[in-house]
C-alpha cells in the first residue's frame, strides 16, 4: 500500500492538540456557570479544523484530548465528597464517546456538505452517550449550555437533539469558512458563514412560527419549598429528621405569611426531592410532621420522599402528593435511578474504585409510568433529579396531558459547586421545548419558576440557604411539534450520521479494491487521494 500523501491545511499534530484542548475548554465556557453559550459553536469550530486532514487514529486522539479538556473542569462536581479517582474515571469513560466520534470525523469532513455530516455526527454520539451503558449518561449535551440562547428556540421543533445540531452545524461551518479562507475559495467562505447566520436568524422567527399559542388562560399561584439541609456533601442524611423539619418548619413559615395577608394561599405547594428521607408512610412522626404542614397551608403538597421497600436492601425514591386532611395520595416513583449513586451496579467491582460506594446500602428501584400526577388541583408532570436529562421521561408526562413540569432534586452532595446551575439550564431548555412552565425546587438550591420561554420568573438566593417562592404560572396543554415527534427528530439525524461512515467505508473498500490492494482491518481513515479542501 502506498503511503498517503500530505493533506493541504492539515495541521502537525502539536498545534492539532493544542487546538483539540483549546475547543474542550471553550466548550466548558458555554456551561454554567460561565454561561458564555457562543463559546459552544467555537468549541465545535475548533474541534473541526483540528481534524482536517487527519488519519481516524489521530482523530480519535484529537477526540479524546477534547473530551478530556471538556468533563474534567464540567464535571468537577462529581468529585467533591468522593473523591478525585470516581470524577476523574467519569470524566475519562465519557471522552472514550468523542474518541470514537473523533475516528469518524476526519472522513466525514471530505464529504461535500462536511458541516452536515459533522453536526450529525455529534447528534449520535450524544445519542449513545445518553443510552449506553447503565442508561447512559446525558449530560453536558451541547443543547443544555444554549438555555440563554436565540437557539434553544429550536427545542420547540426537535428537542435537544436538533439544538445540538445546529449549535454543532454552525461550529462546523464557521470551521470550513476559516479552512477555505486560507485556500481563498471566496465562495465556500461565504456559504459557511452564511449557514451559521442563517441559523440565528430562523432561531429568531422560530417564537413566531412554530410555538403554538397557549390552551388555557388559568394562572394558578404555586409555592416552591427550599428547606436546605443541615450538612453538606454525602452525609447530610445522617440527620434526616432535621431535613424534614426545616422542610416543615419553612411550610409553617410561609402559612403563617398567608394568613397575615402577605403572599396568595397558593393551590399546590412543591418540596424536592428528599425532603423527607425518613418513609412517611411507615414512620407515623413524620407523617404527622407533613400532615400538620399540609393543613396549615391548606394546600396539597409535593413531597419529595424515600420509602422502604418493596424488597430487603430497597428503598424507592417518590413524590407523594400530601393532601389537606386526608393525606397521602398519588405517588410518581422515580423511573431511572443514577447509578453507582442510587444504586450499585457491579458492586464488588466498584468497591475496589472507591469505598463511598459502601454508602449505598440499599439500591434504589426504578419506578414506571409517565410521571403525570393527575389528582392535584392541575395535571403536572413530576421528574426527579437527573430525569431532567433524559428526553423520553420529559416528553412522556407532557404526552399525557402534564400542563406543567416540576424538577425535585437534592443538590446536597454537591457543595457550592455548577452542578445546580447545569442543572437548571436544562430545565430552562426543558420549558422551551415543551412551552410549559417549570418549577425547579431543590433542598439546598438552585429552586426556581422558569416561564415557557425559558425565562427565570424568580429564583432562590444563595445554595444552602432556606428560601421560599411563591409565583402565579401560566398553564398549557398544547402539545409542541417537539413533543409530538418525540425521538423522531434525533433518529434521523443519527441515522444520517451512520449513513456518511458506512458510505465512507463501502467507498474506501471499493477504492482499495480498485487498485488490487489487500485491505486490512476496515477503517474509515481518510482517504489517499491527497484532497485539498472540505465542501459546505
Amino acid at each position: 500500500m502506498s503511503t498517503p500523501r500530505p493533506v493541504a491545511g492539515r495541521l502537525p499534530l502539536g498545534s492539532a492538540l493544542l487546538l483539540a484542548v483549546l475547543g474542550g475548554v471553550l466548550a466548558v465556557l458555554a456551561f454554567p456557570r460561565f454561561n458564555l453559550w457562543p463559546m459552544a459553536i467555537f468549541s465545535v469550530t475548533a474541534l473541526n479544523i483540528s481534524m482536517y486532514g487527519q488519519r481516524a487514529r489521530t482523530g480519535a486522539l484529537l477526540g479524546f484530548v477534547y473530551g478530556l479538556a471538556f468533563f474534567i473542569p464540567l464535571l468537577q462536581w462529581t468529585g467533591i465528597y468522593v473523591g478525585a479517582f470516581p470524577w476523574l474515571l467519569l470524566a475519562v469513560t465519557e471522552a472514550v464517546y468523542f474518541a470514537a466520534m473523533g475516528a469518524a470525523l476526519p472522513a466525514l469532513l471530505r464529504l461535500p456538505g462536511a458541516p452536515f455530516w459533522s453536526a450529525s455526527l455529534f447528534v449520535l454520539q450524544e445519542a449513545v452517550r445518553g443510552r449506553w451503558p447503565f442508561g447512559g449518561f446525558p449530560w453536558a449535551r451541547l443543547a443544555f449550555s444554549q438555555a440563554n440562547s436565540p437557539l434553544r428556540w429550536f427545542a420547540v421543533v426537535g428537542g435537544a437533539p436538533l439544538v445540538t445540531f445546529v449549535v454543532a452545524l454552525s461550529g462546523a461551518a464557521l470551521a470550513s469558512a476559516i479552512l477555505h479562507a486560507f485556500q481563498r475559495r471566496w465562495r465556500l467562505v461565504v456559504g459557511g458563514v452564511a449557514v451559521a447566520v442563517l441559523s440565528g436568524m430562523l432561531a429568531l422567527l422560530l417564537p413566531s412560527i412554530a410555538v403554538p399559542a397557549p390552551s388555557s388562560s388559568a394562572t394558578p399561584t404555586i409555592a416552591v419549598i427550599q428547606g436546605s439541609t443541615p450538612d453538606r456533601g454525602l452525609e447530610f442524611n445522617a440527620r434526616r429528621r432535621q431535613v424534614l423539619d426545616n422542610h416543615v418548619n419553612q411550610t409553617m413559615a410561609l402559612a403563617a405569611d398567608i394568613d397575615a395577608g402577605k403572599v396568595a394561599r397558593p393551590e399546590i405547594v412543591f418540596w424536592p426531592e428528599n425532603s423527607s428521607d425518613i418513609d412517611p408512610l411507615q414512620n407515623t412522626d413524620a407523617g404527622s410532621e407533613i400532615q400538620q404542614a399540609a393543613d396549615a397551608v391548606g394546600a396539597p403538597i409535593l413531597v419529595g420522599a424515600i420509602l422502604d421497600g418493596p424488597g430487603p436492601n430497597h428503598v424507592q425514591n417518590v413524590g407523594i402528593l400530601w393532601f389537606p386532611s386526608s393525606g397521602p395520595g398519588e405517588t410518581y416513583t422515580k423511573r431511572h435511578p443514577v447509578p453507582f449513586a442510587e444504586y450499585i451496579p457491579l458492586r464488588s467491582i466498584a468497591q475496589q474504585v472507591s469505598s463511598k460506594v459502601n454508602l449505598v446500602q440499599n439500591d434504589m428501584v426504578a419506578g414506571s409510568g409517565n410521571g403525570l400526577m393527575k389528582t392535584g388541583p392541575f395535571p403536572f408532570g413530576d421528574v426527579i433529579c437527573f430525569e431532567v436529562a433524559y428526553d423520553g421521561l420529559v416528553h412522556s408526562s407532557v404526552k399525557a396531558g402534564a400542563q406543567m413540569l416540576v424538577i425535585q432534586t437534592n443538590n446536597a452532595t454537591f457543595g457550592h459547586t455548577a452542578e445546580s446551575y447545569q442543572q437548571l439550564a436544562m430545565s430552562q431548555l426543558r420549558a422551551v421545548e415543551t412551552q410549559r412552565p417549570v418549577v425547579q425546587v431543590s433542598t439546598v438550591g438552585v429552586s426556581a419558576v422558569i416561564d415557557a420561554k425559558g425565562n427565570i420568573v424568580e429564583r432562590s438566593g444563595a445554595l444552602f440557604t432556606p428560601a421560599r417562592l411563591v409565583d402565579a404560572i401560566s398553564l398549557n396543554s398544547t402539545k409542541t411539534i417537539s413533543t409530538r415527534l418525540g425521538v423522531l427528530p434525533e433518529v434521523l439525524i443519527a441515522l444520517c450520521a451512520l449513513g456518511a461512515i458506512v458510505f465512507v467505508i463501502v467507498t474506501r473498500q471499493r477504492e482499495m479494491r480498485r487498485r488490487k490492494v489487500i485491505p486490512g482491518p476496515t477503517s474509515i481513515d481518510t482517504d489517499q487521494t491527497g484532497d485539498r479542501s472540505i465542501s459546505v
